[in-house]
This record gives structure tokens, C-alpha cells and sequence, in this order.
């Protein structure tokens, strides 16, 4: 036999002995088949696997909120709790579906530009602007594009921050619950505890962006229902000022002026009248609570869940400029009959009857 390679029937070699490498048999072919097929569905399966991990991370993206707020963290307990729940009505839960990212401006108005310029450069999507028109006005100075959603006791027609109520227009939207305007019915309401011809003085905060529209309220009350001593405070130690100077005022009566600030000072508002003596109406149910005579104006807490309740809807796509600015349609009139015996102050049955609600 010849020592050259040759090749086989098949074509394949045969080695120098003459013998022919044969072709695979039936078995070793499927075995191998087997092992192909093996190989193929682990690198599917690896990949498959992959799939999930990638959907999940995009899962884990959260929605950002930024909430600018001209006030501080504590007054507002209920009302951003308000806020939270209808998040989770319109399916965002704060820590899963979305993160919650506050500003406070602490009644310090001048700091709200830095603050929306923070949200602003922090990529959020949507900025509820809280505590009158001057978080809204930052927030839209900042930008032109990412939606606002404001809650506010201003007008924000006049403020020049949406086009009109029904039609907003632009990047703002929200609700509106008139504090200023409900002046002239807090002042009657006021003269109503004391004997008629009594001075009346109303606190005011300079600094506040509603400051002028809040002079030309109380003058054009004061006219109806006589002089209104109109008292400035833009700090704590002014507002205890304030009130010593009440006594040399031959103040009988107190209107604190609506205003975050004024909120972020509750506690002291409340303890000086008491300590004063004087009768004091205050804008929100949250005064009263705490130790307020009486107090008028729309439910804060409601109007703060409204805005929660745009603010899911912008997450889900819809446009500011299509909602309405939602105006509040309810107000409510809270007694504190405890304080009221505190001073012994009566309350007149008519005024009783008109309280929607009354704190004993």
C-alpha cells in the first residue's frame, strides 16, 4: 500500500497507514446537533434574560416634581399631604413612581429666583408653584418650557401669568383661591365682634408681591366701614412690635393680611393676640386651629389637592395650556369659640349661624 495521502470515496483524507478518516456517524452527528442547539438557546436565553433588566432600569427613571413654595415645611403639613394624595389618585406614588424634590423660600421672597433656578437645572418635570403668584412668577422667569402648575391666593390674570382663566395659555396653569379679594368680607365680619365706632388695624407685609393690591382692598373697605390703621411687619421682631403698638393704638381688632410669611409666623400671631387680648380674623382655617379667633377664606388644603391633581395629569401628558385655572367656589367661615370665651368675646347667633365650621 502506498505511503502518499490519498483521498477517500467521500473526499476525505486518508492518513499515511492507508486508513480513511470515515464520516461522522448518525450519533455523533446528532450528538453535535444537540450541542449546537444547546449553545443557541443558552445565548437566547442569556439575552432574553438581558431584556428584562433594561425594561426595569426605565422603569426605575422616575418623574421629578420640583414644589416651590414661598413659605416653610410646617404650616403646610395638610396641605402637602393633600398634595400627595392626589399624586397617588392620578397613580404616582412619591419614592416609586415619582420623587418630590422642595424648595422653601421661608417667607424670604427674594430667594425664590435662585430656587427655580435650581429646579430648573435639576431637569424636573413639572413645578408646583405654592404660596401666592410669586413662586409661579419665578418658576416662569426660569423657564418657558417645562409646565407650572400654581396654587395661589393671587390673580393670575393680573399677574400677567396666564393669557386668561379658561385659556391659559404658555407653560402656566393651576388654581386660584382669591385671598386678597375676600378683604372687605373679613373686615365685616370683624367689625361684627366689636362695639361699633371701634378702630380696626390691619397687618400687612410690605415685602409681599401682593402688597399694593392688599392697600387698595383695605381702602376701598375701610371706606364702607370706616378707618383701617394699616400696620407693616416683614420680620418677627416687627411683628411683636406691632402688636405693643396696638394697645397705644387703642386697637379693638386685628386683620392679619393674607401672606406665607404671615403663615411661616402663626404661632406667634396666634400667642400675641391672645396675650393682647385682641380680636384677630385670620385667612386660613390653619389659625384657627391652632388658637385663632376666626378666620375666612378658601379651603387651602382642597385648592392645594386640585393642584396635585394637574400636576399627575401634566405627568401624564396633558398640556398646561389645555386646564383651566380652577378658581376656588368655596370659603369657609372657622370660630374658635374657645379663644372667643379666652377674651370674652361674643359672638353674635347671626355670625354663629354663617360659621361652616366651629371649634369649641
Amino acid at each position: 500500500m502506498s505511503n502518499c495521502v490519498g483521498s477517500s470515496g467521500y473526499g476525505l483524507p486518508v492518513d499515511g497507514g492507508g486508513v480513511v478518516n470515515r464520516p461522522p456517524s448518525p450519533l455523533t452527528m446528532l450528538l453535535s446537533r444537540h450541542a449546537r442547539r444547546r449553545k443557541f438557546l443558552i445565548a437566547g436565553l442569556v439575552g432574553a434574560a438581558a431584556l428584562p433588566f433594561v425594561a426595569r432600569g426605565q422603569q426605575l427613571e422616575r418623574a421629578v416634581v420640583g414644589v416651590l413654595h414661598s413659605g416653610s415645611p410646617g404650616p403646610f403639613t395638610r396641605a402637602l399631604g393633600a398634595f400627595r394624595e392626589a399624586l397617588r389618585e392620578t397613580g404616582f406614588i412619591e419614592g416609586r413612581d415619582v420623587t418630590v424634590e422642595y424648595r422653601w423660600a421661608e417667607g424670604e421672597y427674594e430667594h425664590l429666583p435662585a430656587l427655580a433656578a435650581e429646579l430648573v437645572s435639576g431637569n424636573v418635570s413639572v413645578i408646583a408653584a405654592m404660596g401666592g403668584n410669586a413662586p409661579a412668577q419665578a418658576a416662569r422667569a426660569a423657564t418657558s418650557t417645562i409646565p407650572i402648575v400654581l396654587v395661589s391666593g393671587g390673580d393670575p390674570v393680573a399677574a400677567g401669568l396666564v393669557a386668561s382663566l379658561t385659556r391659559p395659555g404658555g407653560n402656566v396653569t393651576g388654581v386660584s383661591w382669591v385671598a386678597t379679594a375676600l378683604i372687605s368680607k373679613q373686615l365685616e365680619f370683624l367689625r361684627g365682634l366689636i362695639p361699633a365706632g371701634s378702630a380696626l388695624a390691619a397687618l400687612i407685609n410690605p415685602t409681599y408681591p401682593e402688597h399694593e393690591l392688599q392697600l387698595r382692598e383695605l381702602k376701598q373697605a375701610g371706606d364702607a366701614i370706616g378707618r383701617v390703621e394699616i400696620v407693616e411687619a416683614t420680620t418677627a421682631d416687627q411683628i411683636s412690635a406691632a402688636f405693643t403698638s396696638f394697645a397705644q393704638r387703642g386697637v379693638a381688632a386685628l386683620l392679619v393680611a393674607n401672606d406665607p410669611f404671615f403663615v411661616t409666623r402663626g404661632d406667634q400671631l396666634v400667642a400675641l393676640a391672645a396675650q393682647n387680648r385682641i380680636p384677630a380674623m385670620y385667612f386660613s382655617r390653619e389659625f384657627t386651629a391652632a388658637g385663632g379667633l376666626l378666620s375666612y377664606g378658601a379651603d387651602l388644603v382642597e385648592a392645594t389637592r386640585q393642584g396635585g391633581l394637574y400636576v399627575g395629569k401634566i405627568l401624564r401628558g396633558v398640556s398646561p395650556a389645555d386646564l383651566p385655572v380652577q378658581q376656588a367656589s368655596r370659603f369657609e367661615l372657622v370660630i374658635n369659640m374657645a379663644t372667643a370665651k379666652r377674651l370674652d368675646v361674643p359672638v353674635p347667633a347671626t355670625l354663629l349661624a354663617l360659621a361652616d365650621e366651629v371649634i369649641e
